[in-house]
């Protein structure tokens, strides 16, 4: 079943519990108000009917169809019609008529909004119109007071119901945009944020060292020769250790660091308030972790990591100049040999080498 039938039995669903209860309420309302006008059996038999049995027929009715979003819009047309047919059997009785009236109304642009009004407005005056053609009614310009009783809970229940109704779907509504907001920051392998939620992440980052005159660090990690491993071993091997190394940055950095998958085999770190002698003990701690990791997988693996570290510098004008300085540092890293860790401190041009192989 398509994305549109899922919609459709969705909606079908929504709707049956809120019909029941209309129309249940609908029938206390019609048939106090029909009764002083002596009714033929088949008037009382089409409200039963309408009351008891057509919003359970409707839900089947939409469930079984091909396509159940069309057959409940059609369901909901049949309520406006019934609706305005029994306006018309009313003799036009104002509170009960009026009270029909609106409630469909109110339904029709809680589910269709004004396009979808304008189409039961109509299907309801055809409604009054067959009603008229039928009993011929009269006009009658009082209500009694048990007619009056006989509104009230329609007018107060049915409502509140579709209230709750139109809370829950957008309340689902919410749900949904919000998983939807992390997936696309997210990272579907590894689960970390993706490049470009990393890159906002860093920029208020950048913002916030800035106005606060707080320090801190990035980093930008490299698995070497990881061209090799997808070569040698496969591209689901490759997978593994990408997926690895981001379940090891997840569990070893503090809660307050933001780790991301900078695209391909590269990673990057975002290291609040951390000075860089401490950001590149972390660094290199979890650069000797994951080659051991690597080992204790699969003996012929052999996985390393470069890191290049930058500290925050308030000479920057923006971020990027931050990036670019851990992106020298790693490229230091690889050209010196991999599987280390080179720091460019505090805004100094000069690299240091903080260990190697």
């Amino acid at each position: 079943m398509g994305k549109t039938g899922v919609k459709g039995l969705s909606l079908a669903r929504r709707l049956y519990t809120s019909r029941m209860l209309g129309l249940v309420l609908g029938l206390l309302c019609v048939s106090v108000a029909m009764y002083p006008l002596n009714p033929a059996p088949w008037v009382w038999a089409l409200m039963l009917f309408n009351g008891l049995i057509w919003p359970h027929l409707a839900y089947q009715w939409a469930r079984r169809a091909k396509a159940p979003y069309h057959a409940e819009h059609r369901n909901l047309l049949v309520d406006a019609f019934l609706g305005g047919f029994w306006v018309a059997a009313m003799q036009f009785n104002p509170l009960p008529s009026a009270t029909t009236i609106s409630m469909m109304a109110m339904n029709n642009v809680a589910i269709g909004g004004l396009r979808f009004l304008l189409a039961g407005s109509v299907t309801q005056i055809l409604g009054i119109g067959i009603g008229w053609l039928i009993f011929k009614p009269l006009f009658i310009p009082e209500t009694s007071q048990l007619q009056l009783y006989a509104c009230l809970p329609l007018m107060c229940f049915y409502p509140l119901a579709l209230g709750w109704l139109c809370f829950r779907q957008a309340h689902t509504l919410g749900r949904q945009k919000s998983e939807l907001l992390a997936l696309s920051r997210t990272d579907s392998l590894t689960g970390l944020l993706n490049h470009g939620a990393w890159k906002d992440q860093l920029e208020v980052e950048f913002q916030r060292c800035q106005r606060q005159h707080q320090g801190g660090a990035i980093a930008l990690i490299d698995i070497d020769h990881f061209k090799n491993i997808n070569d040698t071993y496969g591209h689901v091997a490759g997978d593994i250790v990408l997926r690895q190394l981001s379940k090891m940055l997840k569990q070893n950095l503090r809660a307050t660091d933001v780790a991301g998958r900078y695209g391909g085999d590269e990673f990057c770190v975002i290291l609040p308030d951390l000075p860089l002698n401490n950001a590149a003990a972390v660094m290199e701690a979890l650069r000797d972790r994951f080659a051991t990791l690597g080992y204790e997988q699969n003996p012929a693996l052999k996985v390393s990591l470069s890191i290049g570290l930058a500290a925050f510098n308030p000479g920057h004008s923006d971020a990027t100049l931050w990036l670019s300085d851990a992106d020298r540092a790693l490229y230091e890293a690889k050209t010196t040999g991999r599987n280390r860790v080179i720091c460019c401190g505090d805004g100094r041009s000069q690299y240091e080498l903080l260990d190697s192989v």
